[in-house]
């Protein structure tokens, strides 16, 4: 993994706004011509948002998350074993206790109607097995010729982890949970592999971690623990055989535009995020609720040889960040890491699923063309070039 040596590097999360052919993905059984068509709109928007990114001065770049439906509802179609039951609705407990605390706000938001009446759970109901290599192949031949023309820079792909993996889940065949857990866990293991394996870094995406800590913590925080532990050590165990210098792991709080007061303290956070075996970990750091959160880093320190990858833009916002207030956010964290020691991200995603766009398209590239301005200004306070 490339560190910031003589400069500030610059990447993001992952999720990209889409274009519009690639919003609705065609059904399995669609007439071949339209799952034809649907194939080279994929092929020539990944080449597209590439040479984006490239343009634009970003160092790390990916597909943004094109092939994929979401973050992490997409790998249901990618494993067997679980069933999706419309008519079993779910309560949604990774939103913690704000759904109490601001009944109102999500009453009247008409993004998220799942929050107060559930949404239809994922029930596991046989063995899980990895069934995506076709798909994951696809993509990872895509993003390969996209990035051939521009040799040098590092790219980077996403999978999701066993936390968040069918977090709407329900687990009906496997005896014991610790059972279930390690079974997406090997599951998941054959996705990460082909990703390392095809040259990329691995960049895996937790968010249900954090998001499950106001919940659970209502039942003492033994319980959050416990929880958290063995999706940790599920974690790792998939990840076996790879080097850590070639993972990243991304935790943040849910991109959803909600008030975020649920969402779990850094504090309780870094326990875990720490024991998981890879070289840098993107966390957010932009966003109004979380941007203080560098003391906690500060009060930590950072082990040696490890990278922070802080959000010094986000996705929560329509207002361009200041190239300045970029700088400082960089120099901030590099005090505490060393210059060398960390890249420039973003909080979390603008497009966690095919049809959110979390700001306008013009908007989403503004923000990275100032992440890469700030990113030049800190490099030259550090290192005068």
């Amino acid at each position: 993994m490339q560190r910031s040596d003589t400069r500030f590097l610059t990447t993001h999360t992952g999720s990209l706004i889409r274009p519009d052919s690639l919003v609705a993905e065609p059904a399995p059984d669609a007439e071949a011509s339209t799952r034809a068509d649907y194939e080279r709109a994929l092929r020539t928007a990944v080449a597209d948002v590439v040479a984006e990114q490239r343009g634009v001065g970003l160092d790390v770049v990916n597909d943004g998350e094109f092939g994929k439906s979401s973050w992490s509802a997409y790998v249901l179609a990618r494993v067997s074993g679980f069933e999706i039951r419309p008519d079993q609705l779910k309560p949604l407990d990774w939103l913690g206790r704000d759904r109490e605390r601001f009944k109102g706000f999500f009453t009247q938001n008409a993004e998220i109607p799942p929050a107060l009446t559930g949404a239809p759970a994922e029930v596991c109901v046989g063995p899980i097995k990895y069934t995506g290599l076709d798909q994951v192949n696809r993509d990872l031949a895509n993003l390969k010729a996209a990035s051939a023309p521009f040799p040098g820079g590092e790219v980077f792909f996403t999978s999701v982890a066993p936390a968040s993996t069918a977090y709407q889940g329900i687990n009906e065949y496997y005896a014991t949970e610790e059972e279930y857990i390690y079974a997406i866990a090997d599951a998941l293991r054959q996705e990460y592999l082909a990703i390392h394996e095809a040259g990329f870094l691995l960049q895996v995406d937790d968010a249900v971690l954090a998001n499950m800590y106001d919940h659970l913590v209502e039942q003492g925080e033994e319980t959050y623990r416990r929880w958290a532990q063995l999706r940790i050590e599920a974690l790792n165990h998939a990840l076996e055989g790879i080097p850590e210098d070639r993972v990243r792991y991304h935790v943040c709080f849910g991109s959803w535009h909600v008030p975020h007061v649920a969402d779990a303290p850094l504090e309780a956070l870094l326990p875990f995020i720490l024991q998981v075996k890879a070289g840098a970990y993107s966390i957010e750091a932009a966003n109004p609720r979380h941007e203080w959160e560098w003391e906690v880093w500060e009060r930590a320190g950072v082990p040696a040889g490890k990278i922070l990858i802080p959000g010094v833009i986000t996705h929560h916002t329509t207002t361009v960040e200041h190239p300045r207030l970029v700088a400082q956010r960089i120099e901030r964290f590099a005090k505490i890491a060393g210059p060398e020691g960390v890249i420039a991200g973003a909080d979390c995603g603008f497009a966690q699923a095919a049809a959110i766009k979390r700001t306008h398209p013009e908007v989403m590239w503004a923000k990275f063309e100032s992440l890469v301005a700030g990113a030049q200004i800190a490099s030259q306070r550090f290192w005068g070039s």
